[in-house]
């Protein structure tokens, strides 16, 4: 058909209707029909990790406990000059006694005092003391004199220095404790006591443990993954299902069976007494530390080393070595200048694997770990589940999740993860 207007022909459907009108409806349905398919997929990535980390994030700076519980303190403490010597005056005192008497009435006091006794011990102690003894008064003539009768700690500037600082929406305190500082009396940052010095330890713990156990599944399963590569398809397919034969078994239940092997009264401390290699009276500690969290982590994680390793072995062409060995290169010489470059996606897609799952791994160092092999995990699961320091928690989270994110970049600008293959 022709447009009168132009002498321009227009292509058309069967049924009358434009070809680019035709076209630009089909590509709408096709992705209609994408997003369809890919809705759920997103809906459940959405719920389960984009939701559960942006909860995490906001809860690492979140402090709404304290101005939620202390409505009339906090906006008057705004305007106190905490940097002077001199107490909050008599209107602060008088709102901090109404505060408190809602608290108690609401049986809120406790969360309050839970919250601030995060920033410094005994604060608890002071809110359920003066919460029992504040219901008596009745406009008296000082509120201050009375407070301070109550308790001698409401006499105490750095203690109402701590109350304004911590009286905003969102507190830095978390992110200062999970970094081993603290904000001191006067206001600057300093480091906390050196007792209370724990988590910048931990997490070099973490790095330094999860980088051994990744090397010790890169030594123990190129080997294995050689062998099951280099074997007829028939019996490497056999051997295949001897590595993942444990994953059908309980993790607990595998982690349970090497406190039995490595304990002092264990199989490996009796065999090795059987044979003479050590005195009864000097049997070694293999569990309940570092090393337990070692060898457990390793055996369970050895999997997930050799099934990408072995994947990317069997995409390499075995004329490669003959091809080497006729050229004059020794057996030894060809598998380190030929077979081992080829290797290598694997050896990179397996030890990111494994030291992503090693560095937030967290029922085999709770089982097996002790004091000095437990991970940053464990205490992250302290504060959520036995300290209720959720906030404290979530910044560690953060701040686990923020250390995997830079490593897996400086992964990426070191060996590039485009290099990685999975068969």
């Amino acid at each position: 058909m022709t447009n009168p207007d132009t002498t321009q022909e227009i292509l058309t459907t069967a049924d009358g209707v434009p070809l680019k009108v035709s076209l630009k409806r089909a590509l709408r349905r096709k992705k209609r029909n994408s997003l369809l398919l890919v809705a759920p997929l997103f809906l459940f990535i959405l719920l389960t990790f984009l939701l559960p980390i942006t909860d995490m994030l906001l809860r690492s700076v979140d402090n709404k406990i304290v101005p939620d519980l202390l409505p009339r303190t906090a906006p008057l403490l705004a305007g106190w000059d905490e940097t002077g010597q001199e107490l909050p005056g008599e209107d602060i005192y008088h709102a901090m006694v109404e505060d408190i008497n809602e608290g108690a009435a609401t049986k809120t006091i406790l969360r309050l005092g839970r919250r601030l006794n995060f920033e410094r011990a005994g604060m608890s102690s002071v809110f359920r003391k003066t919460a029992r003894k504040v219901k008596g008064l009745q406009q008296p003539d000082s509120y201050q004199a009375e407070m301070l009768k109550i308790d001698q700690h409401w006499g105490d500037i750095n203690i109402w220095r701590l109350i304004k600082r911590e009286s905003g929406a969102f507190t830095k305190s978390h992110f200062l404790s999970a970094i081993d500082r603290q904000t001191n009396d006067d206001g600057t940052i300093g480091p906390k006591p050196e007792y209370k010095q724990i988590y910048i330890k931990l997490f070099g713990r973490t790095l330094a443990l999860s980088l051994l156990i990744t090397v010790l599944t890169i030594l123990l399963g190129y080997p294995i993954s050689y062998l099951l590569a280099t074997l007829p398809t028939k019996t490497s397919n056999l051997l295949i299902i001897l590595v993942l034969l444990p994953f059908w078994t309980s993790l607990l239940v595998r982690t349970s069976a090497w406190i039995a092997l490595l304990q002092k009264e264990g199989v490996i401390n009796d065999l090795l007494v059987a044979v003479g290699l050590i005195a009864n009276d000097h049997r070694l500690a293999m569990i309940h530390n570092q090393i337990g969290t070692v060898v457990a982590m390793t055996h369970i994680l050895l999997p997930f080393m050799v099934l990408p390793l072995f994947s990317v072995m069997k995409t390499i062409p075995p004329s490669y070595m003959r091809a080497a060995r006729s050229l004059g290169a020794t057996r030894f010489t060809a598998f380190v200048r030929i077979y081992v470059p080829n290797s290598i996606p694997g050896i990179g897609a397996g030890a990111i694997l494994v030291f992503i799952m090693a560095i937030g791994y967290y029922i085999t160092p709770e089982l097996v770990g002790g004091t000095s092999g437990t991970f940053i995990s464990n205490m992250i699961a302290y504060h959520i589940q036995g300290s209720l320091n959720w906030g404290l928690g979530a910044a560690l989270g953060t701040l686990l999740l923020l250390l995997v994110l830079a490593l897996y970049i400086l992964y990426d600008k070191i060996v590039g993860i485009d290099n990685l293959k999975l068969g």
